[in-house]
């Protein structure tokens, strides 16, 4: 009997930024492995911090297909949603081409719906929204998808947990130790009971202390700040635009047609997936 494969592909989330070991971040993919078989198990960790979905199947679902891993994880999306060039058709052609290519090789492919960006930063309300209603529907489609080719989804948008701030890192982004053993935690849970994890499920209680104040502090001067300006010269000038329509449709009493009209763009997104995966015609 050959090792468990676990391929691990996404953005910082699943490179474990915020769950710092002594040679680097080590993250919730790397505490779920441990816990996948008492035997062993093959671990490989693609994600990279900033990837949005092109870079998955340009850049790591050829790796990762090569591998022939038994599990896969695809946590992505926040990062498209954080850009000038978002297009909620393009994501979801991305992520269906992502799982298809593992459903035909027998892989079970791990999802999860993310939380919003623009709350967790605690960004005002014109500002917040044009994210938010963004990662819904990212979150809509991943969610579809997940159905569509059975996935094991893990519901991490909303919750208690995205409240209880002891889970989260100085940048209130990502998780820190906590945070990121929780969604081990919950993801072995979903696993155990489909009989695809018989390992010893990862220790809830962080293993190394949390960051003292000050170091948050200095991370947020230097490392932070270098996010912020990076995404500011990309995000910042559409963020803006995007508010001002927003505070637009709120005074003349007609925010719904945006919800409404993203909604709309989700709906024509997987509408084309399913036209796309649909018998050839025949020819002439």
């Amino acid at each position: 009997m050959r090792p468990v494969r676990f391929v691990a592909l996404g953005d910082s989330l699943t490179a474990g930024v915020g769950d710092r070991v002594a040679d680097g971040w080590r993250g919730w993919a790397a505490l779920l492995a441990d816990g996948l078989d008492p035997e062993a198990v093959e671990f490989t960790n693609l994600a990279v911090s900033g990837a949005q979905t092109r870079d998955i199947v340009e850049s790591q679902l050829p790796v990762a297909l090569g591998l022939k891993p038994d599990l896969a994880s695809v946590l992505i999306g926040v990062n498209d949603t954080l850009r000038c060039t978002f297009d909620i058709h393009a994501v979801a052609a991305r992520l269906d081409r992502a799982y298809a290519a593992f459903a035909e090789q027998g892989t079970v492919v791990l999802t999860a719906c993310l939380p919003d960006p623009g709350a967790m930063l605690g960004l005002p309300g014109s500002l917040a929204r044009p994210l938010a209603r963004r990662q819904r529907a990212v979150n809509t489609v991943v969610h579809a998808l997940s159905e569509r080719y059975g996935a094991v989804h893990l519901h991490a948008s909303d919750g208690g947990w995205l409240t209880d701030r002891a889970l989260w890192s100085a940048d209130r982004l990502h998780p820190g130790e906590r945070g990121h053993r929780q969604i081990a935690l919950r993801f072995h849970e979903l696993l155990a009971e489909t009989g695809l994890a018989d390992g010893k499920p990862p220790e809830a209680e962080p293993e190394f202390a949390a960051p003292t104040r000050a170091a948050s502090l200095l991370w947020l001067a230097t490392a932070g700040t270098a996010w912020v300006v990076r995404r500011c010269t990309d995000l910042l000038p559409q963020l803006l635009r995007l508010a001002a329509d927003e505070t637009r449709h709120r005074v003349r009493g007609t925010s719904a047609r945006l919800d409404l009209g993203a909604a709309h763009a989700v709906a024509m997104a997987l509408a084309a997936l399913s036209v796309t995966d649909g018998p050839e015609p025949e020819a002439a």
